[in-house]
């Protein structure tokens, strides 16, 4: 089978359902790519570099900040903001939005990215990604942007997608026809597909959630879990959870399951951002056959309020998914 380039595969999609693309699309997606190998290389360098370890400061998300993640943020938001089709991005490393004036007439595009996701486990080795999420402004807007604009549907996501830096860099990526999977082949430099049209399974047998939560669940998040660890029948599920979003969702992609992370009495509007994390990996787990709620709502029927609103997120397959929210609404949820 002939290698291709995601760059390629970026183009046939254009041709096949988007014609009259202009090229402004295929820019960013090749700055973010070539933001993602540098970040790469730093991550796989990380204990011989001195970039590893805390820089001593707290985020906007009251999270220590990581050297690394102040390193991929930088990296992330000088190429967006020097890509020219970027007319403002969101960081979950930034308090507020960056408005790029100087694309703000011309820049077809929003994108929203957690730079390191999983950053609490990068000094231990475990695998952690980058997230983003892109959306296109609205029609007919030619005049400078302003940042309320930024707070859209998540349904009106064009594309979405992660890097995974494991023992192999990956991108997994979607713009509404499908999910594909490439692998960084380090001898070319290049990302070229590995997993094309990726399909998650009705049902899986791995469920991830963090147990050490399992104090602060009311009633019905307990019956949830506990439908997957001690089932009526079948076979209980094996439970699988690293700590890194992208690592736990990349997974169940491909082996299919389900991951949790519900609201609790300690975060009750959940921990994950919507923007950054819950919105992105929503649209990627529906386009591969999948489903993602808060519980009981879908997460692409959601409007943020703000940039940095956080949710629940139950995502997988789509059986197990529909088990969780037959539990919520059986007890009232809503």
């Amino acid at each position: 089978m002939p290698e291709i380039t995601v760059t390629e595969h970026l183009l046939a999609t254009q041709m096949k359902w988007s014609p009259q693309a202009t090229g402004q699309f295929t820019s960013l997606l090749h700055d973010l790519i070539v933001s993602a190998k540098i970040i790469s290389r730093n991550v796989k360098q990380a204990g011989l570099v001195d970039i590893l370890g805390g820089t001593g400061e707290v985020n906007v998300q009251g999270e220590r900040v990581q050297k690394l993640d102040e390193f991929a943020n930088q990296t992330l938001v000088y190429r967006m903001r020097t890509c020219g089709a970027v007319c403002a991005l969101g960081s979950e490393e930034l308090e507020e939005p960056l408005i790029i004036p100087e694309n703000g007439s011309h820049g077809s595009y929003i994108i929203f990215f957690d730079p390191l996701d999983g950053s609490s486990n990068i000094d231990v080795n475990v695998s952690i990604g980058t997230i983003f999420s892109i959306y296109r402004r609205s029609e007919g807007a030619t005049d400078a942007f302003r940042g309320e604009r930024m707070l859209r549907p998540c349904c009106e996501q064009v594309a979405a997608g992660y890097f995974l830096y494991g023992p192999s860099t990956m991108m997994v990526y979607t713009t509404g026809h499908g999910v594909h999977g490439f692998t960084l082949d380090p001898s070319v430099g290049e990302f070229l597909l590995s997993h094309p049209d990726i399909q998650i399974a009705s049902h899986g047998s791995i469920y991830s959630v963090n147990v050490s939560n399992d104090s602060f669940w009311d009633e019905a998040t307990r019956e949830c879990v506990d439908c997957f660890c001690h089932p009526d029948k079948g076979d209980p599920y094996s439970l699988r959870y690293v700590g890194s979003l992208v690592a736990d969702f990349h997974r169940t992609l491909l082996y299919g399951g389900i991951f949790l992370y519900p609201a609790d009495s300690k975060k009750p509007s959940g921990k994950l951002r919507l923007m950054y994390e819950a919105a992105p990996m929503a649209f990627l787990a529906e386009q591969a056959g999948g489903k993602a709620t808060d519980g009981v709502c879908r997460i692409l029927d959601k409007k943020p309020r703000s940039i940095h609103e956080r949710t629940p997120l139950v995502v997988g397959s789509p059986e197990d998914v529909d088990r969780v929210s037959n539990i919520y609404r059986k007890h009232g949820r809503a």
